[in-house]
């Protein structure tokens, strides 16, 4: 899993495998799934960054498991 923020097109991606991306659909105003073959989600996009998360500091990034 990888997760890319893109400071200038402000926006963040997280790729959960390495699937070849076969189609890419906006499910809602700046968030885009990849899809792979098997119309797996293996993708994440959200556009757009900023304006969602004013206070974001790109520095630090929490991870979490349950």
């Amino acid at each position: 899993m990888r997760l890319h923020v893109d400071k200038e097109a402000d926006a963040l991606y997280l790729r959960l495998d390495d699937s070849k991306i076969i189609e890419s659909e906006e499910v809602s105003p700046g968030v885009v799934l990849d899809f792979d073959e098997r119309n797996q989600v293996v993708g994440i996009e959200i556009l757009n960054l900023s304006k969602r998360t004013p206070n974001l500091d790109l520095r630090e990034f929490q991870f979490q498991t349950a």
